[in-house]
Formats: structure tokens, sequence, C-alpha cells
């Protein structure tokens, strides 16, 4: 407990002596660096349906198409943050702030799903309640939110905010629990492949990066959450804590977002016939 008030001292000494200049570059900062993922993930999207018109909304364009609204969103919200914090009525502030979260929560549980996918059909196991699955964890956690901003609505109380956070705490430890089971499963199911398979060391780095960053993410969400939550000076959704929104963000969002797209940022192959061949050829190119 002394560490965590030490720690809590300085967040609050940062505070107290940033000035509303530097709150706005830091604010400005932020928009300009989710404007680019937004851009990065855009770019992606059209360079895939160049590649493979033929096609419509598969799980990769799907992915690379919440990427860029979900950074775009972030963009505009702190672009406009020190007008947010005045918007009226107030219900509006926690939606704007967490909508984004939740949607960065959706993206990469996608990922985990299509993962998830290519583990339990490589198995021969069954795989068809798993896109279902997907949808209702989804629809509980929108609902779960949903409600929590209802109740703040009609009675707009501390405490529905405190378990608004602790609520999205849990959803971010259910994200870094995924990668960990599915993504964890997919590395070993791929080191146990013969070494002079194609392609393998290639696909063994990429879901083991992309499996560590997306679960240290999560991970570091999660308990900067709870400890945000019970700790008034580390409160992230205030202006005078500028340089917590660039650690905060930074950690759990801005850099994974861009170590992913970075890493799955290979084009698939170009459609060679059969109907299903570029479905098998992007599980296997995308894992």
């Amino acid at each position: 407990m002394e560490r965590l008030s030490i720690v809590a001292a300085f967040v609050e000494d940062l505070g107290l002596r940033s000035s509303k200049s530097l709150e706005d570059g830091v604010f400005y900062g932020l928009a300009a660096a989710y404007a680019l993922l937004s851009i990065a993930a855009l770019i992606q999207l059209v360079r895939i349906q160049i590649r493979v018109p033929e096609y419509g909304w598969t799980t990769q364009k799907v992915f690379h198409l919440l990427n860029f609204f979900v950074n775009g969103v972030r963009a505009a919200v702190f672009l406009f943050r020190r007008q947010l914090q005045y918007l009226k009525p107030e219900i509006l502030q926690p939606i704007l702030l967490d909508l984004p979260g939740l949607l960065f929560f959706t993206t990469y549980a996608l990922l985990v799903l299509f993962w998830a996918e290519i583990y339990r059909q490589a198995k021969n196991l069954p795989a068809e309640n798993l896109r279902p699955v997907f949808v209702v964890i989804n629809c509980i956690v929108y609902i779960g939110q949903l409600l929590l901003w209802v109740i703040y609505w009609l009675k707009p109380v501390e405490v529905i905010l405190t378990i608004s956070k602790l609520f999205f705490a849990g959803v971010s430890l259910l994200a870094a629990f995924g990668f960990l089971v599915y993504g964890g499963r997919l590395f070993m199911m791929l080191r146990r492949f013969p070494i002079e398979s194609k392609g393998r060391q290639k696909k063994l780095h990429e879901v083991g990066g992309v499996t560590g960053i997306c679960f240290a993410c999560f991970t570091i969400r999660t308990f900067i959450l709870a400890f945000s939550t019970f700790e008034k000076n580390a409160d992230l959704d205030v202006l005078y804590h500028p340089f917590l929104n660039v650690l905060y963000y930074s950690l759990v969002e801005i850099l994974p977002s861009a170590l992913v797209l970075f890493i799955l940022r290979k084009l698939p192959p170009k459609r060679l016939g059969g109907g299903n061949q570029y479905h098998a050829i992007d599980r296997q190119e995308n894992a």
C-alpha cells in the first residue's frame, strides 16, 4: 500500500504541474498517433481488397475495418478532449471515453476467434459454436455496459462509474485469458510442425509476437483500471493527468495496435482457382 501511495503522489504531482497548453499538446499528440493508426489500418484494408476483390468481408478485412474505426474514434475524442469534459448531458462523457475501449476489445476478440477456429479445425474438433459464443460474449459485454450507462444517466452517482471501471477491467482480463489460451495453443501446435515445413518459423514469430503483445496490453489495462478505480489521484478520465493518459493509452492501445498491424501486414495470396482455396490459405497465412 505504501508503494501505491507513492505512485499516486507522483501522479498527482505531475497532474498539478501540468499547464493547459501542455495538456492540449499531449492530447493532440495522442489524437495524431491514433489518426496514423487509423490510416494505416485503412490502407491495409484497401490493399487486401485490391489483392482479393472477389471475396466479401473475411475475418482479416473486418479486423482491419474495426481497427480503422476504433482508432479513428479515439483520435476524434482526444482532438476534442477539452470540449468533451464539459459535454452535456454528462452521460455522454463516459460513453465517448469508454466506447472505443469496448470496440478495441471486440476487434482483438475477433483475432482470438480466428485463431480458435484454426486450432480446432486443425485438431478436427467442432468449431461451429465458436462464432455464436463470440457474438453472445460481445452482446453480454455491450448490454452490461449499456445498463450501467443508463443507470448512471438516471442516477449519476460515483459508485456506478466505479462499477463500470471494474466491469471493463474484467472484460480486459477475459481478453487476456483468450489470447493466453488460444494464442498459446496455436503457438504450441505450430512448434510441433516439422522444422522443414514451409513458413513454420515465420508463423511461430507472428503468433508468438501477437499473443505476447495482446496478452500484455490487456493484462496491463486490467491492473491500471483496477488501480485507478480505488486511487482517485490516478483517475484517467480527467484533463489534468496528461502524462498518465500518455502512459496508459500508449501501453494498452497505441503501441500494441502499431506492433500487431506491422506483424500482420502480409497480404493474402491471390486466388489460384477453386472455390474454397482462399479461405484455406488465409487461415494458414494469417494464423
